[in-house]
């Protein structure tokens, strides 16, 4: 395909670059920073909701609009919710719908591969045609195209990214276990009566797993800033969800005027990218030492 690519995993991959560019080499300092970054936001998704300091959803139209400081740290909307409430509130809304949605586009590409590299060539050669289709669409475009003709919900949003991810890791894994099958190894155990299937869940499957633990560790940055792309767009959960895209978009018309409504939940959108980036790029350069930078 060409053009700009604009799938998770190399929107990953940019963000996890380029912050490599500004830190410069990696080093094992960054990477924990990166690690222990990701670690406390995934338990701020978890927990988060149950520590809120006020409720995320109730409305105050006294209070709305207050800036930063006295009994609101971050601030509160025109409906006079706590910003910072809705932050945590949405760090699991959009966190953990992020990583269910690399973890199911990650199941479906594998299982769709491996039956791909099982099958006769002619059906193999169909299915990556199906693919072809898929990975020819941007990423964001159809993403969005279809999450609009399910309806405004998360659930849309992760069955439309989850459609629009699913063929960049079936054609991934699907040529490295056609390579795999190919070897000599594999061609000896069938020849000793090993069926293929049997090789595939024993042997090929598992000695493969690397390149996708290193697609959905870059595709996890990609996901979120995609999800709060498309809830902004207005396709996410309706109001009053907290995710963080449609805080953005909720806070826009202040910009001006309140401009802590739009930019808090932006700054949390930015930091999990970036962490999730470096993490990913890290984990990149732990399984395959060749893509380490050594500027």
């Amino acid at each position: 395909m060409t053009g700009i690519d604009l799938s998770t995993a190399a929107v990953g991959r940019t963000i996890g670059g380029g912050m490599r560019r500004v830190f410069g080499r990696r080093t094992p300092a960054v990477d924990r920073f990166a690690f222990a970054c990701v670690v406390l936001l995934l338990l701020l998704a978890v927990a988060g909701p149950f520590v809120t300091p006020f409720s995320p959803y109730e409305v105050d139209p006294a209070g709305a609009l207050l800036a930063p400081g006295g009994g609101h740290l971050l601030g509160t909307d025109d409906a006079g919710r706590d910003v910072f409430s809705r932050i945590l509130a949405g760090a699991g809304t959009t966190l953990l719908a992020a990583v269910g949605i690399v973890v199911l586009s990650m199941v479906v590409g594998v299982l769709v591969a491996s039956v791909a590299a099982l099958l006769p060539r002619w059906a193999d050669e169909a299915i990556m045609r199906v693919c072809d289709i898929f990975m020819s669409i941007p990423s964001l475009v159809l993403a969005l195209g279809l999450a609009a003709a399910i309806g405004p919900s998360l659930p849309s949003i992760i069955i439309a990214m989850v459609a629009a991810s699913w063929p960049g890791t079936a054609r991934l894994v699907r040529g490295i276990l056609r390579e795999t099958m190919g070897g000599s190894y594999v061609e000896a155990a069938q020849v000793l009566g090993v069926s293929r299937l049997r090789l595939m869940l024993r042997h090929v499957l598992p000695n493969s797993m690397d390149a996708v633990y290193v697609q959905a560790s870059m595709e996890i940055s990609g996901t979120i800033v995609m999800m709060s792309g498309l809830a902004f767009l207005g396709v996410g959960a309706p109001p009053p969800s907290p995710d963080w895209g449609s805080l953005v978009a909720q806070g826009q018309q202040f910009i001006t005027s309140a401009w802590w409504v739009a930019l808090f939940p932006g700054v949390a959108i930015t930091i999990s990218a970036i962490a999730f980036g470096l993490v990913g790029d890290a984990v990149r350069g732990f399984v395959d030492p060749a893509s380490r930078s050594t500027r």
